[in-house]
């Protein structure tokens, strides 16, 4: 573990201790193409000798953009990290105009994309920016190919020039500028050194369950311009697993199928939409079958770690294993045992019902200021209870300030923001970076966090409403798909909501209403607003009195990155939502 103080170190120190003939393994023209160890490392030099040719000086930015996680970002992070320089990952999925600001912001001047499209936004900009030059990893006419950068660092005469740079690079030198997506306002540059992340990847490195022996696969598909998923390439480097990287979203199921992964990370939305289909299968099963597949999953919905139901209950499990969860598993490509889970809240439900189905679901807190793991749960050990984010990694504080507030101290807090010292000064006291996030720790040593500061508010009548822990609880309806908890100095909470559509359309066909199959002519509806109320006066049972959610709205459209809804690790973006539907808003309160 001493080898590793940089982030270029992972790949060295694998190739040394574990290497691996498939360390990452992206899909090409339809077929699964892996890069050994040796040549990964090899390609990452090419490039850092490359980069010196071009002129790139230590400190110098270089933007990456890449529309899905593929062995060509990882090559470009090493080759870019080893000549003193940082790699400034940018999210595929923000507008040309954010683009713009994050160039210029970080002062980037050269950028690599993933593929046509995400070129297209640039060229849009990039004469408003200091690039001098912009790379793509697909072939695409009229842009340069990566791969010149191969041909311009075959010769390694100058290889010894990034040796030099390379022992230049300390520890707490400055490795990446991570632009947070942020609910509002413009994106904050975070800045991480080569030690906070590289301190975060080994001391959160044990809470990952990777299988003692043979070939551990991973399937990666969470964007690698997040540092979630980053920090977690850096971890699986470190293991020596094989990373694979998913062609798309859309693709997660049929890629599981062809890899069989043992790992991968998720968010609570992707599950939830995962969860869905499975329930929509279920509900097209008749007889016996259906009344099975739904006795399991009232059983899983009792699930319990390390045997706390007992022995009748385990039995009952078993039964349910073999004849439905195993089925979810094969779906899943059927090795996979673990999910590692993190950028908002999982609903305890979804918790032990993927418990129970053999898929555990480790739940982690982080954010991108703490390079990003604070406490990630781990089934060995006890070290893992619903509802919380496990206990906190090896060499970081949690302390919990007088009003609620999670204070973290340790290796893994951020330089600062990039170009904006009053705005680090006001988000730390001494070496305590405060994350804005409430929380507690319980008598066992396990966190969990109870809301934002700055999303809780106080109603008119002077009571205070934390609205992700109704949001939270009311997403488990199979009819909402979104849901915005409102109220701040009115006089109740209440909702903005967005359906499930899929889910919605199948409902009103199975109940043969006489409903349009537009957005707008469903969220209009007097039947589906009735069908709705039902589902929120359920889960209001859960609140006191002063929190339940009296009225709603059903937004006719659906909320989406791009048309600014949420942020491209979808989280809602409150006051642009609020924005948008002012007029749903005021018939709430000023009908």
């Amino acid at each position: 573990m001493t080898d590793i103080k940089r982030l270029f170190d992972f790949p060295y120190y694998q190739l040394k201790h574990k290497p691996n003939s498939s360390a990452l393994v992206t899909k090409y023209n339809g077929k699964w193409t892996p890069m050994s160890t040796q040549e990964y490392v090899d390609k990452a030099n090419a490039i850092s000798r490359a980069l010196l040719k071009l002129g790139i000086q230590k400190n110098d930015k270089i933007a990456l953009i890449c529309s899905t996680n593929r062995t060509e970002w990882n090559i470009m992070d090493i080759g870019i990290l080893q000549t003193g320089a940082q790699n400034i990952p940018i999210y595929p999925t923000i507008c040309a105009e954010d683009y713009e600001y994050v160039l210029n912001h970080s002062e980037s001047i050269y950028c690599f994309v993933s593929d046509a499209e995400v070129l297209e936004k640039v060229r849009k900009v990039q004469k408003n920016t200091q690039l001098k030059d912009v790379y793509s990893f697909d072939h695409i006419e009229g842009c340069k190919h990566y791969s010149e950068l191969f041909e311009l660092g075959e010769d390694k005469n100058n290889q010894p020039d990034v040796e030099a740079r390379k022992d230049a690079v300390k520890p707490e030198d400055l490795a990446t500028i991570i632009y947070t997506s942020g609910t509002t306002g413009k994106p904050k540059g975070v800045m991480l050194s080569h030690w906070n992340i590289t301190s975060n990847a080994l001391d959160s490195g044990d809470r990952v369950p990777l299988p003692p022996a043979g070939e551990t696969r991973i399937l990666s598909f969470l964007p690698i311009c997040h540092i979630f998923e980053r920090v977690l390439i850096y971890v699986y480097q470190y293991s020596g697993t094989s990373i694979y990287f998913a062609e798309a979203l859309d693709k997660i199921g049929d890629n599981a199928k062809e890899i069989h992964p043992n790992l991968m990370s998720v968010v609570p939305r992707l599950l939830e939409k995962v969860f869905d289909k499975i329930i929509l299968k279920g509900e097209e099963l008749t007889g016996i079958k259906k009344a099975l597949f739904f006795w399991a999953v009232g059983l899983g919905e009792k699930w319990e770690p390390y045997g706390a139901n007992g022995a009748w209950y385990e039995f009952k499990l078993k039964i349910a294993n073999k004849l439905i969860f195993s089925k979810w598993r094969d779906a899943l490509g059927g090795k996979l045992t673990t999910m590692v889970s993190g950028s908002a809240a999982l609903q305890p439900r979804l918790a032990r019902i993927f418990g129970a189905a053999g898929m555990k679901v480790m739940e982690g807190y982080g954010l991108t200021e703490t390079s990003p793991v604070v406490s990630v749960g781990m089934y060995n050990d006890s070290y893992y209870k619903v509802g919380t984010v496990g206990k906190p990694i090896a060499n970081v504080e949690v302390k919990i300030a007088e009003d609620g507030e999670l204070l973290i101290k340790g290796p893994n807090v951020m330089m600062g923001y990039y170009k904006d010292p009053e705005k680090t000064a006001s988000v730390m006291t001494g070496d305590y970076f405060h994350t804005g996030d409430k929380g507690m720790i319980d008598d066992d040593g396990f966190l969990k966090i109870t809301g934002r500061k700055k999303e809780m508010f106080k109603t008119s009548g002077g009571k205070y409403v934390i609205p992700p822990l109704l949001e939270n609880d009311m997403k488990q309806s199979m009819f909402i798909e979104q849901i915005m908890v409102v109220g701040e100095g009115e006089k109740m909470p209440a909702a903005l909501i967005q359906l499930n559509f899929e889910f919605v359309r199948d409902w009103i066909e199975l109940k043969g209403h006489n409903i349009g199959s537009s957005e707008a002519e469903i969220s209009g509806s007097e039947i589906v607003i009735k069908r709705i109320q039902k589902e929120i006066d359920k889960y209001n049972t859960n609140f006191g009195k002063w929190e339940q959610i009296k009225r709603f709205e059903l937004t006719p459209d659906v909320w989406s990155i791009d048309e600014g809804h949420l942020t491209p690790t979808m989280k809602m973006k409150r006051s642009i939502i609020r924005k948008k539907y002012d007029v749903l808003y005021e018939k709430i309160y000023r009908p």
